[in-house]
């Protein structure tokens, strides 16, 4: 914008210069025209008026008296020359034995062969001043040649220069003021529309697929700006509609996975179930003197397997629905402490900054969050291992309080530490793998975090981050 300003302007003073010349010269041409006419209106006057027969050799004495007349009159200088470019008489005073001023042939020739039988010719002085002479010819009443009219005149462009110097001077201010003026629109576009990209690039920079996106608001009167936004509206639709497709097919096969789990694990016990059923078969006589005996152990072998069945079914069944929460103001190191007791290992050890710490919560699954992580430290800790220790700290952080539970056992692979908080994951002999995963979605429930630092043959440190709400 500011290069386009500063070009027109350059343009519009050199085209205004170039107007301003053409004027000047424009006015003086028809200047000289208007004298010339004037001069020799008043030159026809005193040909009709004279007594002297109007021949070439009597215009010196027929305007002797005359010309310093017609000079003064029309503020001109007027020479006559013979037909042959011989000066005969003047207004201008030459000093004597000086060579008089004679026209060259050329122009002579010039002027014979013009079909208007006046030409001008113009001179430069040193100073750049425009001489301009013009060369007519003075007839009688016959229309013949008598002589030759020159009038020179010299261009006084000093009102024209003055114009032109009062034009570019005001210009100068009108450009001035639009100069500032266009920085200042420039400045006010280039930073709306720097902060409407700054806004799309902020956007841009905390869009994520699994969130739901704001969409941004067009704004009046920018069509760029406006096509980059609608663009970036489009995307978010986009995203909100993959996330969604995504989410769908993430539950779809968590939930086959989760089926697939469940199938394994009430097979396992419908094996030693089937097994026993069709020993019993072959084996049974009524007869048999330890036939109760063998009935009692049958009965409790198959009790076992559908005990397990059932513990099956209600730990997917937990971790598929959990129960909904009875959230009750509870002291956090007191339930923590207590959830404690069941364990009889000397070295797990409880660390607390406050005695006291309260917020709302269900004491159930605060519970279950505490033992499930102490039950995992303690596992982690090899049976022949000399050195034990599992450590429960409470701490509190702000608005938040954090439960820190850490242990010296063998420690979580690089390779698994990825699938720890997955449905069905274990490292363990037994068990189905929910554990964590329960706690997890648990604690996400209180829009907390749980997070763990994990080196082998050294121990785990989990540590869980809840808000306090009173």
């Amino acid at each position: 914008m500011l290069f386009l300003t500063t070009f027109s302007t350059i343009l519009i003073t050199v085209v205004s210069l170039i107007h301003f010349r053409y004027e000047a010269k424009e006015y003086h041409e028809e200047r000289l025209s208007r004298k010339e006419n004037a001069i020799k209106e008043h030159i026809e006057y005193i040909l009709q008026t004279s007594k002297f027969p109007l021949t070439t050799k009597n215009i010196p004495s027929i305007f002797k008296g005359r010309i310093h007349e017609l000079s003064d009159i029309h503020s001109l200088e007027v020479n006559f020359f013979d037909l042959n470019g011989k000066l005969l008489l003047s207004s201008k005073s030459y000093i004597k034995n000086k060579k008089k001023p004679k026209i060259n042939a050329e122009i002579l020739k010039s002027l014979k062969n013009s079909t208007e039988k006046r030409i001008v010719i113009t001179k430069v002085k040193e100073n750049e001043t425009y001489i301009k002479s013009s060369y007519s010819y003075i007839k009688d009443a016959g229309f013949k040649n008598l002589a030759i009219l020159n009038i020179p005149y010299e261009e006084n462009s000093d009102f024209y220069n003055q114009e032109a110097e009062n034009f570019l001077s005001r210009y100068a201010q009108v450009f001035g003021i639009m100069f500032i003026i266009s920085i200042l629109i420039s400045y006010l576009l280039s930073s709306n529309i720097t902060k409407s990209i700054s806004q799309i690039s902020e956007k841009l920079g905390i869009t994520q697929l699994n969130e739901r996106n704001q969409k941004l608001k067009l704004q009046p009167g920018n069509q760029e700006i406006n096509a980059l936004i609608l663009a970036y509206n489009n995307m978010v639709d986009t995203l909100e509609e993959s996330a969604q497709k995504l989410a769908q097919s993430e539950r779809e096969h968590a939930w086959r996975e989760m089926a697939k789990q469940v199938a394994h694990e009430i097979k396992n016990p419908l094996t030693p179930m089937r097994l026993t059923i069709q020993s019993f078969q072959r084996k049974f006589d009524i007869n048999d003197p330890e036939i109760s005996q063998k009935l009692e152990d049958f009965s409790e072998t198959l009790i076992q397997q559908i005990d397990t069945m059932s513990t099956v079914a209600s730990a997917f069944s937990n971790f598929a629905n959990m129960p909904t929460q009875q959230n009750e103001r509870l002291n956090i190191v007191q339930v923590c402490k207590t959830a404690l007791e069941i364990f009889n290992e000397d070295y797990v050890n409880f660390i607390s900054s406050e005695k006291e710490i309260y917020t709302s919560f269900d004491r159930t699954q605060l519970t279950r969050i505490v033992t499930n992580l102490v039950k995992n430290a303690i596992q982690s800790i090899p049976e022949n291992q000399e050195i034990k220790s599992v450590v429960v700290e409470i701490l509190k952080e702000d608005a938040n309080f954090i439960l820190k539970v850490s242990d010296n056992g063998i420690g979580i692979s690089s390779e698994n530490q990825a699938y720890i908080f997955e449905p069905k994951f274990t490292t363990k002999n037994s068990g189905m793998g929910l554990g964590l995963a329960i706690i997890k979605k648990i604690i996400e429930n209180y829009n907390g975090s749980i997070t763990f630092e994990s080196e082998e043959e050294k121990g785990t440190l989990f540590t869980v981050k809840l808000p306090i709400k009173i």
